[in-house]
């Protein structure tokens, strides 16, 4: 798929040289493409139902519950397990070994001899052992001040501190939604051809927003117990103030250089819904008002986004005077123009910073759904597809890929200690991709193929010796230890969006970024880095619940609804 063939309009999609960068990548926000938003829409439009079909969960807050979502063809089902968890137990890292919550989701309605086998297996996690009727298993912990907090004051009949709401913003955080056969549950091929599953992570997706109610039944019952009589729920507006909160760190950063089709698609599809927005002729004045609304709501969203990290929280500062300049420039008359989301976003390019350029492509979309909703069908990919080399391509022809795609890496110098100074391994702890010091660690032994801009440079270097007839076939006899940087070659050459075009073991390279570019594809918001290596998010949040999907209004959720916006 050839970059020219992605252009839908009279708008050229952004250069990969542009997209593909980890500043850009790393700045990235939820749009109408992430994957949450795809989850809700189909549930929505096809009219899915929510039945608790258990809550088995005692006074000291063990048991399980049962969840399910009803759909036109399938049920899944939310399996919980809640366990009294000690506290010097309770860990966010991977090496866990016990969580205050389990679940699995079941592939349609699980009987009790399912129940039972699952109680014996998925509070184990990896220890434990699950099936093909299992589509995901995950675990989460208790924000413990945030969930005693809440506990305490519904059981005294009083609605928690909204500050503090607001500044969490969760009750638990999950450290793993495992899918695609991970622990023996079902494949990816499995279940892909089925409609709510088509794009990608939407079994996953489906797992947590099922968790958030799960989790909100649980504090709300937990009061019960506490307070009995006096005790209340929470009011529906600050409920939907609570999302799940997430701790991902290192072993989710290899995951786009491993999938570089699937990460095509994704950049794609993005890239060509901004496309198709900038190559609007003229904007009605229900888009335009659209826009200057979500735009009033987005400014909120950024007043609430909180972080410690010093990177993150100077962008949310020039964020915030983006959005205000931006602002400024909308409401001097910026889209009553000819093609106005073009003039904007050129506008944006020199007046705005690349996390408001960003900020401003998901916002641009907003208004479109009919332009934009189609897209998240193409995101997924048969990545074994592209796994055969072309064996007869000629080396001038894979010298002149290089030369076109590769460009950024064959201009550094990779005999500098700097541009070789990380090391991508896997931990023998728990088999987790990991990031050492080449000069300082015994690590570089165990180097793990994540360095795409070296390995290139050292396939061009290799091929200088061979003649421009030579075919990559008879290269590869003599030369094997090219061919996985080989094949990733050609796929670059063939989906433009492949491949990230940094260096991604520099002594200056920050996995966060890594780590926010597919997050938000997914629909975090609130990024919140806790070093150079994990980041802590939201998800859900202000989302309905799974009993309010018929009655809610769904344009633009992920904003907080202002005074003068129904929710």
């Amino acid at each position: 798929m050839k970059l020219d063939q992605l252009s839908p309009d009279r708008v050229a999609l952004r250069r990969p040289e542009t997209v593909m960068r980890l500043a850009r990548m790393g700045s990235f926000h939820q749009s109408r493409l992430s994957f949450m938003r795809v989850l809700l829409r189909r549930l929505k439009s096809e009219n899915w139902r929510f039945e608790r079909r258990a809550f088995e969960i005692d006074a000291k807050g063990v048991g399980h519950a049962v969840y399910t979502m009803h759909g036109p063809e399938r049920s899944y089902s939310l399996v919980a397990f809640a366990h009294d968890l000690a506290p010097e137990l309770r860990s966010d890292r991977v090496i866990a070994t016990a969580w205050d919550t389990t679940f699995t989701l079941f592939d349609g309605l699980p009987t009790a001899a399912d129940i039972e086998r699952l109680s014996l297996n998925v509070p184990l996690q990896e220890a434990g052992r699950v099936t093909s009727s299992e589509l995901t298993v995950s675990r989460a912990n208790r924000s413990v001040r945030m969930f005693d907090h809440v506990v305490d004051c519904l059981s005294r009949g009083e609605q928690p501190d909204t500050a503090l709401v607001d500044a969490v913003g969760y009750l638990m955080r999950t450290t793993a939604v495992y899918g695609s056969g991970k622990l023996g549950a079902a494949d990816r091929e499995s279940i892909c051809d089925r409609p709510e599953f088509a794009a990608p992570f939407q079994a996953e997706m489906l797992t947590v927003f099922l968790i958030r109610g799960f989790v909100l039944d649980l504090v709300e019952h937990l009061a019960v117990v506490k307070g009995g009589g006096r005790a209340i729920t929470l009011e529906p507006k600050l409920r939907r103030r609570f999302g799940i909160g997430n701790s991902t760190g290192l072993g989710m950063a290899p995951f786009l250089l491993n999938h570089p089709i699937l990460l095509n698609n994704w950049i794609a599809a993005r890239e060509t819904g901004l496309a198709r927005v900038r190559g609007v002729a003229a904007a009605t004045s229900d888009e335009i008002e659209a826009f200057r609304t979500l735009l009033r709501r987005g400014r909120r969203t950024i007043d609430e986004w909180q972080s410690e990290h010093p990177i993150q929280s100077g962008r949310i500062a020039e964020l915030k005077t983006d959005l205000a300049r931006l602002n400024g420039h909308v409401e001097g008359g910026a889209l009553v123009e000819a093609y106005p989301w073009d003039r904007l976003y050129q506008w944006a390019e020199t007046a705005l910073s690349i996390e408001g350029q960003e900020l401003l492509v998901s916002l641009m979309m907003e208004p479109y759904g009919a332009l934009i909703d189609d897209l998240p069908m193409q995101m997924s990919a048969d990545e074994n597809a592209g796994f055969r080399i072309e064996g007869g391509m000629t080396v001038a022809r894979l010298r002149s890929i290089l030369e076109e795609d590769y460009a950024w890496a064959l201009g550094i110098d990779w005999q500098s200690p700097e541009a070789q100074a990380r090391t991508w391994y896997i931990s023998a702890e728990k088999l987790e991709p990991r990031l050492g010091d080449r000069f300082s660690e015994p690590v570089a032994a165990y180097e793990q193929p994540l360095a795409p801009g070296r390995d290139a440079a050292l396939l061009y270097e290799a091929l200088k010796s061979e003649a421009d007839a030579t075919r990559v076939a008879d290269f590869l006899l003599r030369h094997p230890e090219h061919r996985h940087i080989l094949r990733r070659v050609q796929i670059a050459a063939r989906h433009p969006y492949a491949e990230i075009r940094d260096n991604t073991v520099a002594a200056d390279v920050l996995p966060i970024d890594l780590l926010r570019a597919k997050l938000s594809f997914f629909g975090a918001c609130h990024f919140d880095p806790r070093s150079d290596r994990w980041v802590r998010i939201n998800m859900f949040r202000n989302a309905p619940f799974p009993h309010e999907l018929a009655e809610m209004e769904f344009a633009g959720w992920t904003y907080p609804a202002l005074s003068e916006v129904s929710a």
